[in-house]
């Protein structure tokens, strides 16, 4: 319930000019409310001047937005291009701002989560890539002002970081004199980047307080990339994930007569140094044999392990399920691997070692079918904690679907399944794991109806709080579709230049 005090500010910001010319005579402890009513209602003037005559040395967004005694709604999901626009340029208006000495220390800018479906009234995101845009040519425009009075303004962002937008993070991060606004990075997300360009980036953005380093799709690294980049000193980094084919060895480097990866060990080396290390993704990579030796040296238990196609064998599973990760691990990846098929005990004496913390269990194209759903719910029956389960890919029936629906209702704490298309909706013999033309040729009737019968299954179990989907294609990553068409034009270009290679070659084998 909001309180008298909030219903008061948001009754005031309803009247923008209003609400701009009492600013100056307000109380300092009522901007919060005045912040909050403004972003709320969309009044982007109230926004904007609000942060640009904030009156005490912090600005925290996630804090103000966050749900409060004076008001109960979380608006961190409302990443509204409107107010977040207003947000930096209000910062840019204090910075600017003449007379006395600014009061602002520190605006800290994290703490937004982009969601698919926008609940502000523009419905229009900033996304990552966006705010890290905008925040970055800001800070470039102000490097040409005169530098007013004060010590320069601490901002902390998550950055999202590619191709279109390095020239301009990079002047930010590396003004060529003393700035107004002195940038700080929580978290990097890179994309679309050279080995060159990332490390760069990642020595500007203050290597020694990030907390979150992601890696994806199109930045090629090998081996040597990964230990140079680690060698930077990461000693707050909590979590880490990398791209296909993070750990490649690279052309250059002989292996070792008794096949030890040097490469690999020092890369460990590196990881072992980070203290408070709790997330690791190493999707797409292949480790085969190799696991123990790039997570024992961890001094931090994992909670979160991406395993996902790395082609593990029973060595890798049979250390994954005694090691000290394992008691420990909230999100858990092991798509990719034929698990039910290969090695069931060893990873169902991992999912026993999990069950007390397992919250995130992903399992997709694992290769278990109906003779394998008796197996499945005796090793989740004791992940109590459970709160999603991914399992697309698997050959099963809608019968065996039905039976692990019933079996799942009874995990408490599951409020989310991501399940396969039932083999039934295929032409007899379909083989798996299948491409996405196939995936996608399926009687869409067919599974409407069984989907039905789950839901129902659902329902008289009294579990309508456990959400079932079949997202085909993956689920929504707001970044990707931010950056869709840069990357679809990196990927383009890659190709191009991948073709003009093959042709030199022929050229010359001619």
């Amino acid at each position: 319930m909001r309180s008298l005090r909030f219903t008061a500010a948001a009754a005031l910001v309803s009247h923008p000019q209003l609400a701009l010319q009492s600013l100056d005579g307000m109380a300092h402890n009522l901007y919060p409310l005045l912040f909050k009513a403004s972003y709320l209602q969309e009044q982007v003037e109230v926004v904007r001047a609000v942060l640009g005559r904030w009156p005490t040395e912090e600005f925290r967004l996630g804090a103000l937005l966050e749900p409060s005694s004076d008001h109960p709604e979380d608006l961190r999901d409302r990443a509204c291009r409107a107010c977040l626009e207003a947000c930096v340029r209000g910062l840019a208006d204090h910075v600017l701002q003449g007379g006395s000495p600014r009061r602002l220390r520190l605006a800290d800018l994290t703490g937004i989560r982009d969601v698919q479906v926008q609940r502000c009234p523009c419905r229009r995101a900033l996304g990552k890539w966006g705010r890290t845009q905008l925040l970055a040519k800001t800070c470039c425009a102000l490097q040409e002002e005169p530098l007013g009075a004060g010590p320069p303004i601490e901002v902390l962002a998550d950055l999202f970081v590619t191709e279109g937008n390095f020239a301009a993070v990079v002047q930010a991060l590396r003004p060529a004199g003393q700035a107004p606004l002195r940038v700080r990075c929580p978290s990097l997300r890179a994309d679309s980047l050279s080995p060159s360009q990332l490390l760069q980036v990642l020595r500007l953005a203050g290597p020694g307080a990030l907390r979150k380093l992601a890696v994806v799709h199109n930045v090629r690294l090998h081996a040597g990339h990964v230990r140079d980049l680690l060698r930077v000193g990461l000693p707050q980094l909590a979590s880490l994930t990398l791209p296909t084919k993070a750990f490649d060895t690279p052309p250059a480097c002989a292996s070792t007569p008794g096949g030890e990866d040097p490469l690999l060990a020092s890369i460990a080396g590196e990881l072992s140094q980070m203290g408070q290390l709790t997330e690791l993704g190493v999707a797409f990579s292949r480790l085969t044999g190799r696991v123990q030796t790039l997570l024992s040296p961890l001094r931090t238990p994992l909670r979160a392990l991406d395993l996902a196609n790395c082609a593990l064998n029973h060595a890798d599973m049979a250390f994954l399920a005694d090691c000290v990760h394992a008691a420990h691990l909230e999100v858990l990846d092991l798509s990719g691997h034929n698990l039910a098929s290969l090695y069931p005990a060893t990873f169902f004496r991992l999912l026993g070692q999990a069950a007390r913390t397992l919250r995130v269990l992903t399992l997709e194209e694992c290769g278990f079918t109906d003779s394998h759903v008796n197996m499945m719910i005796l090793g989740l029956s004791p992940c109590h904690q459970l709160r999603e389960l991914k399992f697309l890919g698997n050959p099963l029936s809608a019968r065996a679907l039905r039976r692990l629906f019933t079996a799942l209702c009874e995990l408490p704490e599951l409020r989310c399944v991501e399940f396969p298309v039932p083999k039934d909706c295929y032409p007899e013999g379909t083989p798996y794991p299948q491409d996405e033309l196939a995936m996608s040729k399926f009687d869409q009737q067919k599974y409407d109806a069984i989907a039905q019968e789950l839901r129902a299954v659902l329902l008289r179990a009294d579990r309508e709080d456990i959400q079932v989907s079949t997202p085909l294609f993956g689920s929504f990553d707001p970044d990707i579709q931010e950056t869709s068409n840069e990357l679809g034009a990196f990927l383009l270009q890659a190709f191009k230049t991948a073709l003009e290679n093959f042709s030199r070659a022929l050229k010359q084998v001619e």
